[in-house]
Parts: C-alpha cells; sequence; structure tokens
C-alpha cells in the first residue's frame, strides 16, 4: 500500500491510497464516523437562566461545541481509576457566567485547565437582553458517535476512485460532435481518452453522456487508487484523527485475527 499525502493541514485531509481496495478505505471511512472518540459536554448544570431559551435547548446547543481533545491525556470515564466519578484524568470542566447584554458564545466557557479552552469561539449559544444571565456548570467526557452525534468528530469523508474516460478510435468524429455540445474548457481529447479540466464534475459528464446515450465513451474507476478526503470540527486535527483511526482500525483487525485463532 502507498499513502500520498496531498492535503493534511488543520481540519482538513487529502490522501491518496494506492495499491488497495474500497473495502478497506470504507472501513476506515466508518471507524471514522462512529468509533473515533472526542470530548463532549455530557452533563449540565444550570443555576441561573433568564435567558429567551429553555434549560433544554441550551443544553442541547453546548453539547454541540466543539471540545479541544487530547487522547494522550484523557480516558473514558467508565475505563478510569476514578470508577466514574469524574476526575482530571476523565473529565473536563468548565462554567459560564453572563449576566450582560449581547451574545453568549461558545468562547464564555472558561476551563478548568486553559489547555481546554474552547478554540470555536465564536458559536452563538443564546442572545441576552438587559436584565437577563445565565449561569451553569459543565462537564465535557471522552465519548463516541454511534453513541451519540455530539461526539462525532469527523465531517463528510468520502473517497473517490481515479478514473480513466476512453473513447473509441474509430467513432472519433463523433466523439468530436458530442464533445462540441459540452460546455466550453470542460473536457480535453487527448489520444483515445478524455481529460477533465475538473474531476469533481465527473457526475455531471456522466449525465451529458446518458442523455444523449452515447455509446462510444468509457468511463472506467480503479479500485485499487483512491483519494480520501475529510474534515473535523476542530476538536481533534485532521492528522490526529487520521493516526487514531489507524490505530482503532488495527486493533480490531488483531482482535479479529486473534478469535480466529481460536476457532477450531
Amino acid at each position: 500500500m502507498k499513502v500520498k499525502n496531498i492535503e493534511l493541514k488543520g481540519n482538513k485531509c487529502v490522501i491518496k491510497i494506492e495499491d488497495t481496495n474500497v473495502y478497506f478505505v470504507n472501513t476506515l471511512r466508518r471507524i471514522m464516523l462512529s468509533e473515533l472518540p472526542k470530548l463532549a459536554i455530557d452533563d449540565v448544570i444550570i443555576y441561573d437562566n433568564t435567558s429567551p431559551l429553555f434549560d433544554e435547548i441550551i443544553t442541547h446547543r453546548l453539547g454541540l461545541i466543539p471540545i479541544p481533545t487530547d487522547l494522550q491525556l484523557l480516558t473514558f470515564r467508565k475505563d478510569c481509576k476514578c470508577k466514574g466519578k469524574g476526575c482530571p484524568s476523565c473529565t473536563v470542566r468548565y462554567t459560564l457566567s453572563k449576566e450582560e447584554e449581547g451574545v453568549v458564545y461558545s468562547g464564555d466557557l472558561q476551563p478548568e485547565h486553559e489547555s481546554f479552552a474552547i478554540k470555536e469561539g465564536k458559536i452563538p449559544i443564546v442572545e441576552l437582553s438587559k436584565d437577563q444571565r445565565i449561569i451553569l456548570e459543565v462537564e465535557a467526557v471522552l465519548g463516541m458517535a454511534r453513541n451519540h452525534a455530539k461526539w462525532q468528530t469527523v465531517l463528510a469523508p468520502t473517497y473517490t476512485m481515479d478514473v480513466s474516460i476512453e473513447v473509441d478510435k474509430k467513432r472519433m468524429d463523433e466523439v468530436k460532435d458530442f464533445i462540441k455540445d459540452l460546455p466550453k474548457d470542460f473536457v480535453e481529447l487527448k489520444a483515445n481518452k478524455l481529460e477533465m479540466k475538473d474531476i469533481t464534475k465527473l457526475p455531471v459528464l456522466e449525465s451529458y453522456i446518458d442523455k444523449a446515450e452515447v455509446d462510444f465513451i468509457t468511463i472506467k474507476r480503479d479500485p485499487t487508487k483512491i483519494t480520501f478526503s475529510f474534515e473535523t470540527d476542530g476538536s481533534l486535527n485532521a492528522k490526529d484523527a487520521l493516526k487514531e483511526s489507524v490505530n482503532i482500525l488495527t486493533k480490531k483487525y488483531d482482535e479479529f485475527g486473534k478469535l480466529l485463532k481460536k476457532l477450531k
């Protein structure tokens, strides 16, 4: 297997994987969607709320705020030595107290430890009018998206196979006539192949082919060469999300291998 880094910066990742197959890449995608852990607010104590929103709505909004996550420092509460009581190894606490007119943002959440300060500080929670206030305390814990969507780290992981668009050499006149009806600079004819200026618009080309009932152009996809891309919500950067997802998948393979050895 070969992996080429196309873009791996901040919350975005685009990599090219060769000598692979769709099943492996899709398995990695599903791990990212359902089993990649992150912090999310799971417990809210509201001491005072005279804002226009009910406690339940504010709690829901708090749960969707991306919380900076360090998987090297934290563990799941159920696996922690504190036995679920909530210690610094499994729980991150924030407080919020706002009594002035204006919008309350995610950045107004004050962390118990500065290293967990909210990075996406401009997410609106509620707008306060004169003489309104909100005072609360929250706890964030590790979880996985298979249990609740608020623990989903990766957004829209997708993959595409390398594409080759071949034409029938014996029907070049028909090919050229077909290209004339396409948008300007949409495709370019090179030898016996068509090359697209923007491969992301391949579905548009396919729609033209279907509409014209073209049988002299063949689109071939290579399942061994795949471009995989995703973004995170900011709780983990893309590099850490990718590495942790691979670690989770590796452990699953190891566990499955051990179970196979036990079969008689």
